[in-house]
C-alpha cells in the first residue's frame, strides 16, 4: 500500500511491551513528542529506549514505560538536567547503557549495516567500557592494537518528527541538523514518522526540495500529520522550543509530581485539546526559534 498515513493512535497501537524504540530529534529539538503523548496515553511499557534524550525519555521514564534507557545524554539544554529523567536514575529505576555520543551514532550504522558491531576508538581507555558489561573489546586482525566493539543498536521501532512527508513517506528535515534522525530510520523494523505538513508528491520535484530528503521512503512505515507535534520542543524552521512550558514541566518534578503535569495537559485530553491547552498552534507556530 503506497498510503502510509495513519493516526498517532493507530501507530502506537503497532508499539508491544518490551520493544525497542528509537526516538529522534536532540534534546529540546525536534522530538516526535505527540506520539510520545499517545504512548503515555497507552498501556505499552518495558520500553528500552534509545535516545539524545530530553521531555520525551523524562516523561516515559516518569509514567514508567521505560525499562531500559540507552544514551548519550538526557538534557532540556537550557535546564541542563532533564528532571524526570535525573530522578529515574538517581532511584535506580531504569537500567541504563550510558555511551559517548559517536558510540551511539556507530551503534545504528552497523544496526543499519547489519553488522553485529562497528571496531572504534571512541571509548578505549574510559570508564564507558568498565561500566558497560555488555561492551567487548576485540583485537584487529590487522594489527596489534585493541579496539571498542560498538554493538548494533537494533530498533524494533523509530519514532521520528519531520517538516514534511507525503502519503507514501518521503520525508523532509529542514532544519539545520538532521541529528541521528536517519540513521534512526535505517536502524528500525518500522519508522513512525510525525509530519508538520502532509504534501503531495509533486512537491519534492521543485526547485531544490529534494535535497532535504535523508532516507529512502520504503524506510518509512508510518506518516502521521500533526502540526507542532514537536511542541513544546523545537521543529526548526518551523517553531522554536516553549520556554515557559517547560520551565512549568521542570518546576513540576519539585512540586506536583509528573502526575500533576499529566492530568493538566496530556491525561484524557486529544492532541488537538493538548495544543489548545498550550496556546494554540499560531501561539506555537510563533515560539522564537533558539539562538546559538
Amino acid at each position: 500500500d503506497m498510503n502510509k498515513q495513519m493516526t498517532a493512535a493507530e501507530a502506537v497501537a503497532q508499539l508491544r511491551d518490551g520493544m525497542t524504540i528509537g526516538i529522534g530529534g536532540w534534546g529540546p529539538r525536534r522530538k516526535p513528542m505527540a506520539m510520545i503523548r499517545e504512548i503515555l496515553r497507552s498501556d505499552v511499557k518495558d520500553l528500552t529506549v534509545v535516545a539524545y534524550g530530553g521531555a520525551d525519555v523524562g516523561m516515559l521514564c516518569a509514567a514508567g514505560k521505560v525499562k531500559k534507557l540507552v544514551f548519550a545524554f538526557v538534557s532540556l539544554d537550557f535546564i541542563p538536567l532533564e528532571p524526570y529523567f535525573r530522578q529515574a536514575r538517581q532511584n535506580g529505576e531504569i537500567e541504563v547503557m550510558e555511551i559517548d555520543e559517536g558510540m551511539m551514532l556507530l551503534g545504528l550504522r552497523a544496526a543499519a549495516w547489519g553488522c553485529p558491531y562497528i571496531p572504534s576508538r571512541i571509548g578505549l581507555g574510559t570508564d564507558v567500557v568498565n561500566l558497560n558489561p555488555d561492551i567487548k573489546l576485540v583485537d584487529s586482525p590487522y594489527d596489534e592494537k585493541e579496539w571498542l566493539a560498538m554493538p548494533a543498536l537494533k530498533l524494533d521501532a523509530a519514532l521520528l518528527h519531520v517538516d514534511r512527508a507525503d502519503r507514501r513517506g518521503v520525508c523532509q528535515i529542514k532544519g539545520p541538523d538532521v541529528y541521528m534522525d536517519e540513521w534512526m530510520a535505517r536502524a528500525a523494523d518500522k519508522t513512525i514518522v510525525s509530519c508538520e505538513e502532509l504534501v503531495d508528491t509533486e512537491y519534492f520535484a521543485q526547485g531544490d526540495e529534494a535535497r532535504y530528503v535523508f532516507w529512502e521512503r520504503t524506510m518509512t512505515s508510518a506518516v502521521i500529520p500533526v502540526a507542532g507535534g514537536a511542541h513544546p520542543t523545537s521543529c526548526t524552521p518551523e517553531y522554536g522550543f516553549d520556554v515557559p512550558h517547560f520551565q512549568e514541566y521542570n518546576a513540576s518534578a519539585k512540586e506536583g509530581g509528573f502526575e500533576a503535569y499529566f492530568d493538566k495537559y496530556i491525561k484524557g485530553r486529544s492532541e488537538a485539546e493538548y495544543q489548545q491547552a498550550v496556546g494554540g498552534i499560531d501561539a506555537i507556530r510563533q515560539l522564537p526559534l533558539p539562538v546559538y
